[in-house]
This record gives C-alpha cells, sequence and structure tokens, in this order.
C-alpha cells in the first residue's frame, strides 16, 4: 500500500526518515523538473540543478511545511523561488518555452500544427500570463494554489489566466481564418 505525502512527511518529521523523503523527491519529481524546463526556456541541465536545488531546500526546510496547501505546491513555490534567484543572477527574467512541451504533457493537442500555433501563442503572452496559465491549465493548480507559488494574490492569478486564455482564443482564431 503506497503511503500518502501526508503519511510521508510525518516520517520526516518525527524520524529523519530520509528514505520517506526520497520517495517524496521520487514522486514531484517530476513536475518539478518540468515546471523549471518551462521556465529556463528548456535548459535542461539548469532546469535539473535547480530542481535539485529546490528539494535540497525543501529537505532543509521540511518543518516551515504547515500544510495549508499541498505538498506538491509548497515544493512548486520553493522551484520557482530557485528559478526567480538564479535569474536574477543572470539578470534577465527567461520566459517559459511552450513550443518544447512534450505531447504527453498537453493530450489534447495532438495536430502538430495546432500545437505549434498554441506553443507560438503561448510565447505571444506576457510573462506573468504565461506563467498563471501554464501553472493552471497545463500543470492543473488551482488558482489559489498557483497564487501561492507566485506570492501573489488570488485575483491577479485569475486575472491572468482569464486574460491569458482570452488572447490565446483570439490568436488562434486568427491564425485559424
Amino acid at each position: 500500500m503506497e503511503l500518502a505525502d501526508a503519511d510521508l512527511l510525518a516520517r520526516v518529521l518525527v524520524d529523519d526518515d530520509q528514505h520517506a523523503f526520497g520517495e517524496l523527491v521520487r514522486r514531484h519529481q517530476s513536475s518539478v523538473r518540468g515546471l523549471l524546463r518551462q521556465l529556463t526556456r528548456n535548459d535542461l541541465a539548469l532546469a535539473d540543478d535547480l530542481a535539485q536545488e529546490a528539494f535540497v531546500r525543501a529537505y532543509k526546510n521540511i518543518r516551515t511545511f504547515r500544510g495549508e496547501a499541498r505538498f506538491s505546491t509548497w515544493l512548486y513555490r520553493i522551484a520557482y523561488n530557485c528559478f526567480r534567484e538564479d535569474a536574477r543572477k543572470r539578470k534577465e527574467l527567461v520566459g517559459i518555452d511552450e513550443s518544447r512541451w512534450q505531447a504527453e504533457l498537453d493530450p489534447q493537442t495532438v495536430d502538430p500544427a495546432l500545437k505549434h500555433d498554441l506553443m507560438h501563442a503561448l510565447n505571444l503572452l506576457p510573462l506573468h500570463e504565461r506563467t498563471a496559465v501554464v501553472l493552471c491549465c497545463q500543470n492543473g493548480l488551482s488558482h489559489d494554489e498557483a497564487a501561492r507559488v507566485l506570492n501573489i494574490p488570488l485575483g491577479t492569478v485569475k486575472t491572468n489566466v482569464l486574460r491569458g486564455r482570452e488572447k490565446l482564443k483570439r490568436t488562434l482564431a486568427a491564425w485559424a481564418s
């Protein structure tokens, strides 16, 4: 029987069980690495380095997890902070490279031409709208969870997702004509 994240967290907190934390890493590493790959414009080495840093920080700060959100949301926040800190060090804030999404991450878009158009349309969005759309629509976070990850008000996330989706619809409708 597979333990829930909460059970694994309890083992880490009570017994300092490194194997339990290893299981949490195994469960969440793909989604954290996927987010970081998008944020780093598919720089695989950088994304993997940032993911490793995010999990090290998560382990060091596991006692600060208050359980107010899902464990994965907390991890996304740490990963996003690692990305932002690295971007500041590089004196640039890179966008999300949606053109590199893998087909299994977007099962609704099977047609390669449509997929290409969607990724191009996403690249036209401002970073704040793109990031909100990716977190909520592609990664399946709720608006509240995305607000926690991005450390912005809930209303701002909702606005960014709404505006981003409207712009995507208009852009894709224009290309379909």
